[in-house]
C-alpha cells in the first residue's frame, strides 16, 4: 500500500472531478490520504472532504503565506476544529515562507509558535512548510529549546545537514515528485534520510512527478515518486511502499 500524505483537495483544480481523483488513487494502490487546510475557511473543506471519503484525513493549520487572510481569533478556531472532528490527525500546514516575502517574517514566527503549542495541546503531529526559511527555522527551534517534535518536514528541500538537523529533533521528511525532474540534484539529500524517517507526498496539485508533469498533481501520481525513491535507495518499490506506509501510520496514527 501507498500513502499520500500531503494534497490539498479542497482547491478548485478538483472541483469538477474529486470522486474520480480518489478512485484512482485507490486504483494505484494508495490506501491513505492526508488533505491540509491553509486557513479557517479551506480546513473546514478539508474536513468535509475527509467525511465524504473513508480513506481521507485532515490537518487543519493556518499556512504562513495565507496569515495577512487569517484573523488573531483564528488561532484558536483551529484547536475547536480537532476537539471537533476525528478525522483530523495533525496541525498543519505550518511553518514559515520567505520566498513571497508577503508576511513579514516575526508575523510567521509568532503564528507558527502558537500553532505548534496547539498541537501539543491537542498531542497531534505537524506538518511543517518551509520555503528559503531553513536558517530561520533552526534558530527558532534552537531559541524555543525545541529538540523533539513529532511531525514532518514537507516537501523538503534543504541541505543534508538540515535534514540532519531536522531528524534530530524526532521530525519525518518527505519528498516530492521534484525528484523524478532530470535536473534534480540532491541525492545526497535524499540519502541522508534514513528509510524509518521517510513519508510519502504529492502536495498536489502542484509539483507533478515525470512522467506526468505539466499535468494537474494529484495522489494516484505518488507511485512515480515512490518508484524514484526505491530507485534511489536500492530496494524494490513495495518495500518502500510498506515502510513508508507503516511510518505514515505511526506518525498520524489513522
Amino acid at each position: 500500500m501507498l500513502t499520500d500524505t500531503h494534497t490539498h483537495l479542497h482547491f478548485e483544480q478538483y472541483a469538477a472531478d474529486l470522486s474520480e481523483v480518489i478512485d484512482r488513487a485507490y486504483s494505484a494502490g494508495v490506501g491513505k490520504i492526508l488533505t491540509l487546510g491553509t486557513d479557517i475557511a479551506s480546513c473546514h473543506q478539508a474536513i468535509q472532504i475527509a467525511r465524504r471519503f473513508e480513506n481521507v484525513y485532515a490537518a487543519v493549520g493556518i499556512h504562513p503565506t495565507d496569515i495577512f487572510h487569517s484573523q488573531s481569533d483564528d488561532l484558536p478556531l483551529i484547536k475547536d476544529l480537532v476537539s471537533a472532528e476525528n478525522k483530523v490527525v495533525a496541525i498543519g500546514e505550518i511553518g514559515l515562507d520567505l520566498y513571497w516575502k508577503e508576511v513579514p517574517l516575526d508575523r510567521q514566527l509568532l503564528v507558527f509558535a502558537k500553532m505548534l503549542g496547539i498541537a501539543n495541546e491537542v498531542n497531534l503531529p505537524v506538518v511543517i512548510h518551509n520555503r528559503n526559511a531553513h536558517p530561520e527555522m533552526r534558530s527558532f527551534f534552537e531559541l524555543h529549546g525545541i529538540d523533539h517534535l513529532k511531525g514532518v518536514m514537507h516537501s523538503f528541500s534543504g541541505s543534508p545537514d538540515d535534514a540532519h538537523f531536522y531528524l534530530s529533533r524526532g521530525l519525518h521528511i518527505s519528498f516530492t515528485g521534484v525528484i523524478t525532474f532530470k535536473n534534480y540534484s540532491d541525492l545526497e539529500v535524499v540519502k541522508s534520510v534514513p528509510l524509518n524517517r521517510l513519508l510519502l507526498e504529492t502536495d498536489s496539485p502542484f509539483l507533478t512527478p515525470v512522467p506526468k508533469r505539466g499535468k494537474r498533481n494529484e495522489p494516484a501520481f505518488v507511485r512515480y515518486t515512490a518508484a524514484k525513491l526505491a530507485e534511489i535507495y536500492k530496494i524494490p518499490l513495495q518495500e518502500l511502499a510498506d515502510i513508508t506506509s507503516s511510518n505514515a501510520q505511526k506518525l498520524f496514527g489513522w
